[in-house]
Parts: C-alpha cells; sequence; structure tokens
C-alpha cells in the first residue's frame, strides 16, 4: 500500500513562524508521530505532502524512506492528495493521514485498512459535539452515502452525530479518475477529498467505515490551546501505561516523556520529573521530584533526590544523588557512589564507593575507588584553549575548598589538605599541602561604612 500524509497547512492559528506540522508534542514534531506511526504500517511508498514552510518541513522530517510532493497552493485536501499522484505505485490502498493528527494508532489504521479491501474505507467517530466537522450521511439501509462538509450542510445534516476524520483508505487505481473529477463548487471553494465518498457509491464501490478505540486518536491541531491539551492527553496515555506496567507514580498527571523510558520493576517516580531521548531506570530506582534525565541509564537500587539535571549519562547501581545534583555529558558512575547538593560532573569516571558530597565541579576527570571529595573542590580542566584531566587514585582523601590544575595525578591513598591549589602530582599514601602561612595582624581594623 502506499500512505500519503498531508502535511502543507499553514496552520494561521498558531500564530507561530514555524509550521503547524513542526509543533512538537511530547518533544517530537506533530507530523514526525504519524510518520512513525505509518512506518509501523509497512508502507510500499510514504509520501509527504508539504507547503507552508517548505523547506523547514522537508529538512526536520528528513528520511530516505520518504518521498515529498508539493503542493504550492493550498487549494484542499483532494487537490492536496493530488500532487502526489505522480509518486503513487501499484494498485493496492492508499491511505491518507495528515501531519496535525499525532496520536492515531496502527491498530486502528490495520481495521481501517482491512475494512476498505475492495472498496473504500473512512476513519469515523462520533461526538457529542460534531461543529466544525464534514458529518457522514448514510441512507436508510445504513450505507454510506456521501460526507457532507458543515457550512454545506442543511439543518438535517448537521444534527448528525457521526463524523469523518479525513482519514481515509481508497483504491489507488480508481484515484486519478476521482481526483480528476472533484469540483470546488463549495464554500470554500476548496477541492474536498471527501467528495470522493459520493464518487465511489457512483462507481457502485462499497463504502466501509472504522472507529477508533478513543476520541484522542483523532484529535487534530489548529490552534496552541489545542496544541497544549493533545500534550496533556498524550502524555496521560503515557503514564497510564507506565502505571500498568508496574511503575508507581507520584501523580500520573504531573509526568513529562519526551522519548523513550524504560524500567525495571520497582520504579518510583515523583511529581514534574521530564525524560527526554532515551532513559533506562533499573529495578528499585527512585527519582525524586523536578528531576530533568536525559539520555541516561540509571542503575538498580539508585535513588535521586529532587531538582537533579542528567544529560548522556551512566549511572550504577545502589548511587545516591542529590539533591540539586548536575551530570553532564560523559558521566559515568560506578557502584554505590554518592554525588550530593551543588556537584557538577562532566566527561567523568568515578569508581564504586566514591563521594562528592558537597559543592564541587569535577571535569575531565578518573576518579578511582572509595575517593573522598571534599567541598568546594574543582578540577581546573581547562588552560584557556585546551581541556587537561586530572587522574585521581583509589583511597584519596581531597580535603575541602582544593583546586586540581590538570593535568595533574594524585597517587593511591594520598591526602590533600584543605585549601590545596595542585599544580604537581601528589605523591602516594602522603599529605599534600599547598597554602600560604598564616599570619594574624595585631592592630588591624575593619573599614567602616562612610557616613552620608
Amino acid at each position: 500500500m502506499n500512505v500519503v500524509i498531508l502535511a502543507a497547512g499553514q496552520g494561521k492559528r498558531m500564530h507561530s513562524n514555524l509550521p503547524k506540522v513542526l509543533h512538537p508534542v511530547a518533544g517530537k514534531a506533530l507530523a514526525q508521530h504519524v510518520i512513525d506511526t505509518a512506518r509501523l504500517l509497512s508502507p510500499e511508498r510514504l509520501i509527504v505532502v508539504y507547503g507552508h514552510g517548505g523547506e523547514a518541513v522537508r529538512s526536520t522530517l528528513a528520511a530516505a524512506d520518504i518521498l515529498w510532493a508539493e503542493q504550492a497552493r493550498q487549494l484542499g485536501t483532494g487537490h492536496a492528495l493530488a500532487q502526489a499522484l505522480p509518486q503513487l505505485g501499484g494498485s493496492a490502498q492508499t491511505l491518507v493521514l495528515y501531519g496535525d493528527v499525532p496520536l492515531t494508532t496502527p491498530e486502528t489504521l490495520k481495521r481501517l485498512l482491512q475494512a476498505g479491501r475492495g472498496g473504500l474505507s473512512i476513519l469515523t467517530v462520533d461526538l457529542a459535539d460534531p461543529g466544525g466537522y464534514g458529518r457522514i450521511v448514510r441512507d436508510g439501509s445504513g450505507q454510506v452515502v456521501s460526507i457532507v462538509e458543515e457550512k454545506d450542510a442543511t439543518p438535517e445534516q448537521r444534527a448528525i452525530r457521526e463524523v469523518n476524520t479525513g482519514i481515509m483508505a481508497m483504491p489507488t487505481a480508481r484515484l486519478a479518475e476521482w481526483l480528476g473529477s472533484l469540483k470546488n463548487n463549495n464554500a470554500q471553494g476548496e477541492y474536498y477529498l471527501t467528495d470522493v465518498v459520493a464518487l465511489a457509491v457512483d462507481a457502485g464501490l462499497p463504502v466501509r467505515t472504522a472507529q477508533p478505540e478513543a476520541e484522542w486518536e483523532v484529535l487534530g491541531v489548529n490552534s496552541k490551546v489545542q496544541l497544549a491539551e493533545l500534550e496533556r492527553q498524550h502524555q496521560r496515555n503515557l503514564a497510564e501505561r507506565l502505571l500498568v506496567a508496574g511503575v508507581r507514580l507520584a501523580d500520573p498527571a504531573r509526568i513529562d516523556m519526551r522519548g523513550a523510558l524504560s524500567h525495571g520493576r520497582d520504579v518510583f517516580i515523583d511529581v514534574g520529573c521530564v525524560f527526554e531521548g532515551g532513559v533506562e531506570l533499573a529495578d528499585a530506582v527512585e527519582v525524586g521530584p523536578y528531576c530533568v534525565l536525559k539520555n541516561v541509564k540509571v542503575g538498580a537500587g539508585t535513588r535521586i533526590a529532587a531538582f537533579c539535571h542528567f544529560e548522556d549519562a551512566v549511572i550504577g547501581p545502589d548511587g545516591v544523588i542529590g539533591p540539586y545534583a548536575r551530570l553532564r555529558p560523559g558521566t559515568e558512575l560506578g557502584p554505590e557512589v554518592h554525588v550530593g547538593n551543588f556537584v557538577e560532573i562532566k566527561n567523568t569516571r568515578i569508581a564504586a564507593g566514591s563521594k562528592a558530597n558537597h559543592l564541587a565541579y569535577i571535569g575531565d576527570a578518573d576518579i578511582g575507588r572509595r575517593v573522598n571529595v571534599g567541598a568546594g573542590t574543582i578540577t581546573c580542566n581547562y588552560d584557556g584553549a585546551n581541556k587537561h584531566r586530572t587522574i585521581v587514585e583509589d583511597d584519596v582523601f581531597i580535603g575541602s575548598d582544593t583546586q586540581l590544575v590538570a593535568p595533574v595525578t594524585v597517587g593511591r591513598g594520598a591526602t590533600l589538605g584543605a585549601g590545596t591549589t595542585l599544580t604537581k602530582d601528589a605523591p602516594p599514601g602522603a599529605l599534600t599541602v599547598s597554602r600560604s602561612r598564616q599570619v594574624t595582624l595585631t592592630g588591624w581594623k575593619r573599614p567602616a561604612k562612610a557616613k552620608p
């Protein structure tokens, strides 16, 4: 089959320079959701019809399996599909999807395709308030005879609650004929794709319908209000899947997933957390409130306190991290590592049992086992032009307010006294101290604030 995704609309009500289909839901463009779903159906050809903001749409959604068709003028859905005609192949079905309707499930689309074999099928939904939608008109025997847009409908037709979602499957061999027969003598002056239904009826082809499991599957986006509503609906769906799979959420309404989250058993996630990219939480991981994790792996039994921010990091099992800890790209923490409040780590490996509990910056370093990093410790890794590494071997004790000026190595079992500025390698098993001699000045008076 073919899949054609109509994504040419401007979206004036979005009040944005960004093309409507590129606005994000769960961190991914609306149209990208549709493309990803279409791929699950294994189409022979996947075609995106673009128009407004064309270069941005093409560059953002670019992929080897996508064919492109430009709709230079937006003259309706029928006209949009006509632009894809040269790209269509075979005599099988063509499934029409929309770049601003991102949540339709593959299961629903498979039912629609099955219903349409040998004819045409329409995805419909029953709405309590059908205002704004085209109505499904049936004859006395219940057979679909046409779709009437609301602006062209009679009062009796406007009372119909079954509406067209726009998603259709139709025989490819008939499309050129049908699309060439469309007229724009309607209130909008557009070529409606929905008019092919009447043409199929006239040709004696069966017109069948299928419906989604839930109304949210066919919700589209025409404004920032609808975008926000769709985001919340999608996040509720994702949270429900986590709950069903055994994750304990402090509040399912206060979690945001903008990527893929995999998890083990007995995982707990507190409120306000954001997960981006690919995140893996092993068994019994606890994530405190208002944490942001992007492309992170967390080992079993690790506890993450509130307000932590991790990106491109690996955390070993049984760690204790935060609150207010930041792990930047290239961080690898071994088992039972403690990273406390206001500690920032970048491009660093820290081995098992080491601790940096307070107010430290550790960048471009290799920290051994059972190392204690005192409060206020800094690895001075940048000389103004190049980065250099700091090596700290096992069982080192680093006193508070220490600066390690890279490249430098601290030998196994060494102790660095508080306030040390280390510019040379510290030998193993010894105390190294670098500080000026303490002096007391008698008779010195603290400056007083000048009186106005």
